[in-house]
Parts: C-alpha cells; structure tokens; sequence
C-alpha cells in the first residue's frame, strides 16, 4: 500500500527541481515561447507563509504532484504551480492538490481565489469548471482565440472560500 502526504516546502528547495523542470518542460511543449514576451519575474517570498504557500503531494516519499498560492490582494490567494507527473495522470491528483490549497489559503485568512490557466490547457479548464470556479471568460469560444489580441493568453477563474474552520495542522517548513 502506497503512503501519500502534503508537505510544504520552500520553493527553492532543491529536491523541487525536477517537477519544476518538468512543469516547465510541459509549457514549452505546449506553448513555445508565447508567454515568454511577458513572463512574470517571480519571488520566492511570494510563496512563503504567511501570505503564500508551496506545498508538494508525496508518494512512498517521491514527490508526484505540486502547487503553490501566493497573495494577489489582501483578500484574494493566487493559485500557482498547480501540476502532476505526466506518468501519474488521471488519478486525480490535481484535483487533491488544489483542495488542499483552497484549505490551506481559507485558513490563512484569504476569502477567494484567483488562478490562470493556459489556452492550451483543456484538461486543466475542465477540473476548475468541475471544482466550481467561474470562469471570466465565454466557456463557449475556442479556446485559441484568446491568444490573439486583445486578449494574452491566459484563461483566469475565480472562486469564493467559505470561511468554514477547517481541521488540520499546518506542517512545518523544510
């Protein structure tokens, strides 16, 4: 029987380099360098507590899955980083880890969240639409017109976090 748990971690810890690799690997598959022309210069602070959150789903001590929020304003957690491991899809392991980030951003305080996904991303279109996120933009255009102008790209939902107290203790940062 397989053991799997969440740990938060820093984003520059050392054993995130291979999925990071791996996400990014995905995005030049999907996308060249589209979103390169206005790629957002990241901070690790951004995604440290208390205002952000790293954290990676283990399996038998392998990490599998990942995501991250940080703030977008003092209300609103921006989910980030959200991917699994191109071998493990399918057993919903996106799905738990944006759970526990909406857990985890509700008990920091935050009472929505924002996200942003590409337009080449249907899978990904599919679990925020199946999770409850509105989605700002007409579900009932090809998603490719929204890489042309006027538009960047980016496919952006938002989702209100009913501040219900929720059981748990944060873990520790390693």
């Amino acid at each position: 029987m397989s053991e799997e748990h969440f740990r938060q971690l820093s984003p520059e810890a050392p054993e995130l380099e291979p999925i990071i690799a791996g996400l990014f690997g995905e995005y030049s598959a999907r996308y060249g360098d589209f979103f390169a022309r206005d790629a957002e210069i990241e901070l690790t602070e951004w995604y440290l507590p208390p205002q952000g959150m790293f954290v990676v789903l283990e399996r038998n001590g392998e990490i599998i899955a990942m995501g991250a929020y940080k703030a977008f304003d003092a209300q609103t957690a921006e989910l980030k980083r959200i991917w699994t491991r191109d071998d493990l899809r399918r057993q919903g392991l996106a799905q738990r880890v944006l759970v526990e980030l909406e857990q985890r951003a509700r008990r920091a305080g935050y009472r929505q969240v924002y996200l942003t996904t590409g337009f080449r991303q249907p899978e990904a279109v599919r679990l925020y639409l199946s999770h409850g996120y509105q989605p700002q933009f007409d579900t009932t255009r090809d998603t490719e017109e929204y890489s042309k102008p006027p538009f960047d790209g980016r496919l952006r939902f938002t989702k209100s976090l009913h501040h219900t107290v929720t059981a748990g203790a944060a873990d520790e940062i390693q």
